[in-house]
């Protein structure tokens, strides 16, 4: 498995392996970390997203890659890059995301490894714009949009069509960043 191996000043951000799946199925079957999806994942699900997200990094060169912390090796969930193509008005868009266990919040590891994904989306893959979004409730994954230079235009938010009409996550809210704005 070759792609891009990207490092932060305390993290790895690297193609995934057959051990980050356990810590990965328990991480997506935490109601708190899954708090602004659908629902937790069952291991199944979950080791099904493992390997979608490796089939994109062989599609594109990039994905969503394992996260890493560099002291101790441990897996901390995931930050990157995923094509998006469901129906909305700005799609299909290249999105940054991220999902972090519980026990890495409020360490800032979200906020250093996105802005290592943003660059590579820009700098390396060349991207004309980067979008992010999540329901308007997550207070948290917006502070980071924020943080590492994506901006709003409520104008923009939108309704997640996986979502029922009603559904209290349908609402999402839409940052983005184009490369001019980033490489200035």
């Amino acid at each position: 498995m070759n792609g891009p191996t990207l490092l932060t000043e305390r993290l790895i951000l690297r193609r995934w392996r057959a051990e980050d799946r356990e810590p990965f199925a328990t991480m997506n079957a935490d109601p708190e970390v899954m708090a602004h999806f659908a629902r937790p994942l069952t291991r199944d699900e979950s080791d099904a997203f493992v390997d979608r997200i490796e089939t994109r990094f062989d599609e594109r060169g990039y994905g969503l890659w394992a996260l890493e912390r560099k002291s101790d090796g441990q897996f901390l969930g995931f930050t990157g890059l995923a094509y998006q193509t469901f129906e909305a008005p700005f799609t299909p868009c290249t999105e940054i995301g991220w999902r972090l266990a519980g026990s890495a919040w409020g360490h800032g590891y979200a906020t250093e490894s996105a802005r290592e994904a943003l660059r590579f989306g820009f700098e390396v893959a060349q991207l004309p714009e980067i979008f992010s979004f999540t329901s308007t409730g997550n207070a948290a994954s917006r502070h980071v949009m924020e943080k590492i230079g994506l901006h709003r235009d409520p104008a923009d938010d939108f309704d997640y069509p996986s979502f029922a009409p009603g559904h209290p996550l349908r609402r999402h809210v839409l940052y983005r960043l184009r490369r001019e704005e980033f490489l200035r």
